[in-house]
């Protein structure tokens, strides 16, 4: 399936915005959705729409199947062992925090170490403080090289065997780096720590493996892979999982309630509290066979050519700063910058003029905006339907923006 193909399915992109032609290139906050994906839901809605396991009538069976088929879907696509190690939660920020707020606090003492890096999003970083205050635990930074990068070097010599617990971001939402998260749940593993991938930037773009990596939690979040905003996983080791207490109570998650006690129901549902997001996760399936079918190998390969063909366009645009490796190989597909002495909520807002959709701010990465002194960045990332022209279209609207400034001061 070519890249033309592939953008006829997603009927957003086939509008104007300020009267030109969207050029959307911030698909690493959300992604648009394919047409298979939207009549899933609707489909949930109009023809199956019920509760699920409470009912032994048609429609509650039926919506059942279809929530239990989506769970199936995600343990193939990162290759879990069984579907009770899939957890569905409302994104990546409630996979972690459930991990910080229920292993963690029942894990971690004084005088323990949780170790994360200053590329962080805020959703991998809060938790374990949060966290750690509440257990007299340290929270320790592996640091980056000059590009942003991680050497294996220093998570070495980070994680020691005091660490307990090493949470990284497989693909940073901001440089754009692949980490070695592989080598580095070795290394936590021989200090007797577990490892939590958070897999937001990553699962959208690349094959993952959870065995292969060997993570003991691995979190991302559906509507930046093509499906419905409001679904995430969770993916733990069975037998975390297992001695794991819920953070959540209510109906679904029960066995038994007695009057001053009660038990919970086995794996996964006892993380699952309430009604959960049946046509979330239903659109969550559809949009992972939507990605299988167009390939994410195919994808991956898309969106490697599509940063090396960004950042050379981009570095030839005078005062320009690019953020992260300028190996496009190196990379997801997602360049952050800053033009000459413009504030990056200008650029975006001249970029918008020209229909061109980027994201301006911290990213949720404030102690990394620290580590590149820079209080705020713009950010192009692309996906499965953008194309070469997207960028040219990109660095004709930059040009402009920092012709504009010029005449503007």
């Amino acid at each position: 399936m070519n890249v033309r193909d592939i953008r006829k399915l997603f009927p957003i992109l086939d509008q104007e915005v300020n009267g030109k032609a969207l050029v959307y290139l911030d698909s690493a906050a959300t992604s648009q959705k394919p047409q298979q994906v939207i009549e899933a839901v609707d489909n949930y809605y109009r023809e199956i729409n019920s509760n699920v396991h409470r009912g032994v009538h048609t429609l509650g069976t039926r919506a059942t199947d279809a929530y239990e088929g989506a769970r199936e879907k995600v343990r193939k696509f990162i290759n879990a062992k069984s579907s009770v190690e899939i957890i569905f939660t409302k994104g990546t920020t409630t996979s972690i925090n459930t991990v910080a707020a229920s292993y963690g606090a029942a894990n971690l003492k004084e005088g323990d170490e949780i170790v994360i890096t200053y590329m962080e999003h805020h959703s991998n970083i809060i938790p374990w403080q949060q966290v750690a205050r509440k257990t007299g635990a340290q929270l320790k930074y592996i640091p980056l090289q000059a590009d942003g990068t991680i050497s294996l070097d220093d998570a070495r010599a980070t994680i020691t065997a005091k660490t307990k617990i090493v949470s990284i971001m497989q693909v940073s939402n901001v440089l754009g780096v692949i980490n070695p998260v592989k080598e580095i749940a070795k290394i936590a593993h021989e200090n007797g720590a577990i490892m939590v991938v958070d897999g937001a930037q990553s699962a959208p773009h690349m094959k993952v493996d959870v065995q292969d990596l060997d993570c003991d939690f691995f979190a991302f979040s559906g509507h930046k892979m093509c499906g419905p905003t409001g679904i995430g996983v969770l993916y733990g080791k069975k037998q975390l999982l297992e001695k794991m207490e819920p953070i959540e109570f209510g109906g679904e998650m029960i066995d038994f309630v007695e009057l001053y006690e009660s038990t919970w129901k086995e794996l996964p549902w006892k993380f699952e509290a309430g009604t959960p997001i049946i046509a979330g996760a239903i659109g969550l399936g559809a949009a992972i066979d939507f990605l299988n079918e167009v390939g994410l190998d195919h994808i991956s390969e898309h969106e490697h050519r599509l940063a090396a063909y960004a950042l050379e366009k981009m570095s030839s645009v005078d005062g320009m700063t690019i953020y992260g490796p300028l190996d496009g190989a190196k990379r997801a597909g997602l360049v952050t910058f800053n033009l000459s002495d413009v504030h990056p909520h200008d650029v975006a807002t001249v970029l918008d003029a020209e229909g061109i959709a980027v994201r301006a701010g911290h990213h949720c990465a404030q102690p990394l905006m620290k580590w590149l002194k820079a209080s705020s960045t713009a950010r192009a990332s692309f996906y499965l339907y953008n194309t070469e022209d997207d960028i040219d279209k990109l660095v004709e609207g930059l040009i402009k923006t920092k012709e504009y400034f010029s005449d503007v001061f």
